[in-house]
């Protein structure tokens, strides 16, 4: 998708394109709306009267585009109250509704009415989150069934500061976004633990500095919790590592640590066979990790931050570990494997370690489609957060309330980390049917010391079957990398 930002004169760079113009309720026509009224000798006009039209927000109407002009068409979109407009949601709504529509262009009118560049730069990253299409493995799709929609304009008074909003933070942002839903949706037979890792080394063109760990270097390191998860799996698990150094030299970094099983069959206390393809995606945490780092280099964040992911594939075998299995992590803790299909933790237990002993960084984030429970808590609406930290936990509060991605605080405590206690290891790595996705945040908790630290549970948020959100037309959402960004940017630069 390209994306301009443009002078709103109605007369310069609108020709082959569908114009959306922005109606609030109750004000009338004004700005382009009112331009192109005057010009086409108040057909506009006429039209909203006949339609009983007055901008409440989900209605609109289309016409010709008038004689003067070389708009091929407007939209006149009701808006609703001028204080409830959202840019994002805006852009994303008239990106949606053409993207098949045959028009090659889309104008976004955000002039005249008090929209800042920041607010162009969200609509022109609405309009690309919501035209993204998965597509990559349909050889049959017919003509009508195609996206039409190549470029989106943004029209502002202001089209150079716009721009730079957008290329120096929103756009990146919008790519990584991409980037991480192009993973979750990819196949386990074409995205496995060596094949992901080689995509993620190809960003060091980027400036990031990757380095990429095998079984052999891991098991020397004593990583057994996450090789462990591996063993039944024909595809050797890698921790790939991911470096940038955009902060003062010297400076502690934050560390951004993510789940990445490639195909979680449950291993040998396996899943049932109905609905297990979507496992494809339980990798939704690292996906959002990398969607990050590649956001983060991008734009040139002014921060140090690595990004960490275990990639391993779960599957059962001869060679798999059962329950009842006692492994020790790097930590040096041992952990009782009661069950075969908590893997998520065991990787993210040797992970966080290693980030912690390695970088010793300032604080560490976790993602992870950890625990089914954490859609009983929270559904598909907010992912879960739990922190060792108030700070942190604030701190990403706002960066949910700031990058859209919805999150709520969970509790951690005493009586929750009993439930992990063993009569035959240091833990289990279940805590029973209650409370699952406290007591697995409670396992990792047992693995950070005292860093300051926040895990995140996506497993509601990183795909889903349907989504009232506009900017969320695929499967997979790329939760989390909108909001490791925001986090980065409004904590750790500068």
């Amino acid at each position: 998708m390209k994306i301009s930002f443009i002078s709103p004169d109605i007369g310069k760079g609108q020709a082959n394109a569908i114009a959306a113009l922005p109606v609030f309720k109750k004000a009338g026509l004004k700005n382009a709306a009112a331009a192109y009224d005057k010009i086409s000798g108040k057909q506009i006009s006429a039209a909203v009267k006949a339609a009983k039209f007055d901008g409440s927000a989900g209605k609109g109407f289309s016409v010709l585009g008038p004689k003067g002009t070389s708009t091929d068409r407007l939209y006149i979109a009701g808006c609703g109250e001028r204080d409830k407009f959202d840019a994002e949601i805006f852009g994303a709504k008239m990106a949606k509704a053409v993207l098949m529509n045959n028009e090659p262009t889309l104008i976004l009118h955000m002039d005249g009415f008090d929209c800042t560049p920041v607010d162009a730069a969200r609509a022109a990253l609405g309009a690309v989150l919501a035209s993204y299409r998965f597509d990559n493995y349909r050889t049959k799709l017919a003509k009508d069934k195609k996206p039409t929609l190549k470029a989106v304009k943004v029209a502002i008074e202001n089209p150079a500061k716009a721009r730079a909003a957008y290329n120096n933070f929103y756009g990146p942002v919008g790519e990584g976004t991409l980037l991480a839903r192009d993973l979750v949706n990819e196949p386990a037979n074409k995205l496995y633990p060596k094949s992901y890792a080689a995509r993620i080394k190809k960003m060091e063109k980027l400036g990031l500095k990757i380095e990429v760990l095998g079984e052999k270097r891991m098991t020397t390191l004593g990583m057994n919790a996450l090789v462990g998860v591996g063993l039944g799996s024909e595809r050797e698990s890698q921790l790939v590592i991911m470096k940038w150094d955009g902060g003062k030299k010297g400076d502690k970094p934050v560390c951004l640590v993510g789940k990445g099983v490639t195909f979680d069959t449950g291993g040998i206390s396996l899943k049932p066979g109905n609905g297990m393809w979507d496992m494809k995606g339980d990798m939704g945490g690292s996906a959002a990790v990398v969607g990050a780092m590649h956001a983060i280099a991008s734009r040139k964040a002014k921060a140090n931050v690595i990004g960490i992911v275990g990639l391993v594939e779960n599957m059962p075998d001869g060679k798999a570990q059962n329950p009842g299995d006692i492994v020790t992590s790097m930590s040096g803790q041992t952990i009782e494997v009661q069950n075969t299909d908590a893997e998520g933790r065991l990787v993210l237990c040797d992970a966080l370690f290693y980030a912690n002993k390695r970088f010793k960084p300032k604080a560490m984030v976790n993602l992870a489609t950890l625990t089914g429970a954490i859609l009983v808590s929270l559904g598909h609406e907010h992912a879960g957060v739990f922190s060792n930290s108030d700070e942190i936990a604030e701190q990403l509060a706002k960066a949910s309330d700031n990058s859209t991605e919805k999150t709520w605080r969970l509790p951690l405590g005493d009586a929750y980390d009993k439930l992990l206690d063993s009569p035959n290891a240091d833990m289990k790595n279940i805590g029973g049917r209650l409370a699952g996705s406290i007591t697995a945040a409670q396992f990792l908790q047992r693995f950070v010391g005292k860093t300051p630290w926040a895990h995140i549970d996506i497993a509601g948020t990183a795909w889903k079957g349907k989504s009232g959100d506009v900017r969320e037309p695929s499967w997979a959402t790329g939760f989390g990398a909108r909001l490791m960004n925001r986090w980065v940017a409004d904590n750790h630069e500068g």
